[in-house]
């Protein structure tokens, strides 16, 4: 019996090997999906582009762009930029009060600067929104609504974004209008298909599972967000405001880089720019930007490297509008490190204080160890009211027999010459009151 059971097992043992095989490529798969591989991969792919552009055209484009600004582009820049980063905040703000949650205007403004600068200056270009929804949602008890928010709100500046592109690439010259055409039977198509699949999802009430729920649940809130009568107006006008400043900004910088174009030639190629820059392979925004503006740029006749300055001019400009975003994020360090140390003032104590405290503790146990056994305390002497023609009681210490002198302690006789000749002097005279005659 043993011996049967010993060849199931080794049986058995070969056949428990792929498993394992398949367990590890999972793993392996699943590591690659995460999020943190997700950015590194993609702040490789942005390297990689900018590696190839400054190959093929040379950095003389770079250069040359950001020699070009000055201090009117930057204030004309910083201008643009409050009004897009105001409008985003109120489209956040509405999408927030859509789903149920609070968002005051304000915080609002000065989260969306933090999180336009931690964009600009964090590889990924998401890591601000990211920092954004996390911080939201801990502050309002929600933290998946506060992140859902979020996700929304930059849904709705994508959808806006898609919306203007296709109408704008279809209907104007650019170097993908053909292609366009020739895509938009097949894009129509899909539309129709995922409204259809969004039909069916509301025709069916049966509880099938918890991830239909899920996705229901998540279909209501987006409707509540983005589409309802109280939300869609305000989403809508700032959604398009924040456009017209995206596309005012690369007008600007085409300007200062010297493309010489209208602003109807440079329309369609700065929606490809931005279409470019919602792929998630860049450096803070740096990468496919360059890359599609260099061949749009080409393809219209306007020269490659024209392209590369207009894309980094409008970085370098983009950049410079989400400074203030840099303020906001100093400011709430300093408070929230002023509020930690109101709130925990033992590290405040000086040094100096700490020092003489541990001295004084050292002679009291000194002292106790040198005094006799068997001896009693001194008593301490009966606190008396002072005032302004009183002093207080003078401190007598016993002379004790051991090597720590307690002299250093006690009054200079200068000091008990001084108070006693002092008039209605508070020291006792053999128990009896104190007179004026006694004195």
């Amino acid at each position: 019996m043993s011996t049967h059971t010993g060849e199931e097992a080794e049986a058995e043992a070969p056949a428990a090997e792929p498993p394992a095989a398949g367990g590890g490529a999972r793993r392996v798969l699943g590591r690659l999906g995460s999020p943190a591989v997700r950015t590194r991969l993609g702040t490789l792919g942005g390297v990689v582009i900018l590696a190839v552009l400054f190959w093929r055209l040379g950095t003389g484009a770079f250069v040359d762009g950001v020699r070009r600004i000055d201090a009117t582009t930057l204030a004309a820049a910083l201008g643009i930029g409050l009004v897009t980063t105001v409008f985003s905040a109120w489209r956040w703000a509405l999408v927030a009060r859509g789903i149920g949650i609070r968002l005051p205007f304000g915080a609002a403004v000065a989260d969306y600067y933090r999180a336009l600068f931690l964009n600009a200056a964090l590889p990924g270009g998401v890591l601000g929104d990211v920092h954004r929804a996390v911080r939201h949602g801990q502050d309002a008890g929600d933290l998946g609504r506060g992140v859902r928010a979020v996700v929304l709100e930059r849904t709705a500046g994508q959808l806006a974004l898609f919306a203007a592109g296709g109408a704008v690439l279809l209907t104007m010259p650019s170097p993908v209008r053909d292609q366009m055409r020739a895509a938009a039977p097949l894009a129509g198509l899909g539309l129709v298909g995922a409204c259809a699949v969004v039909l069916a999802l509301r025709m069916n009430r049966a509880e099938a599972g918890r991830k239909p729920r899920a996705v229901r649940g998540m279909l209501g809130e987006a409707r509540l967000a983005l589409f309802s009568r109280t939300t869609a107006p305000g989403v809508l006008v700032s959604s398009v405001v924040v456009l017209a400043g995206y596309v005012a900004m690369f007008v600007l910088a085409a300007d200062v880089a010297g493309a010489g174009a209208s602003v109807a030639e440079l329309l369609p190629l700065a929606l490809l720019a931005l279409l470019a820059m919602s792929l998630p392979l860049n450096v803070g925004g740096w990468g496919p930007r360059e890359g599609v503006a260099a061949w749009a740029f080409g393809a219209a006749g306007l020269g490659a490297g024209r392209g590369l300055t207009v894309a980094v001019v409008y970085g370098v400009l983009s950049l410079a509008a989400s400074l203030p975003g840099a303020v906001v994020l100093v400011a709430r360090w300093y408070a929230t490190t002023r509020d930690r140390r109101t709130a925990d003032p033992a590290p405040l104590v000086p040094q100096a204080r700490r020092t003489e405290n541990a001295r004084l503790t050292e002679a009291a146990r000194l002292t106790e160890t040198a005094r006799p056994a068997g001896e009693p305390l001194p008593r301490a002497p009966v606190p008396t009211a002072a005032g302004p023609d009183r002093q207080g009681p003078v401190v007598r210490i016993p002379a004790q027999p051991s090597e720590v002198r307690s002299e250093k302690y006690a009054p200079k006789e200068s000091a008990r010459l001084a108070r006693s000749s002092l008039p209605f002097s508070a020291v006792p005279s053999e128990g009896r009151p104190m007179t004026p005659e006694s004195v």
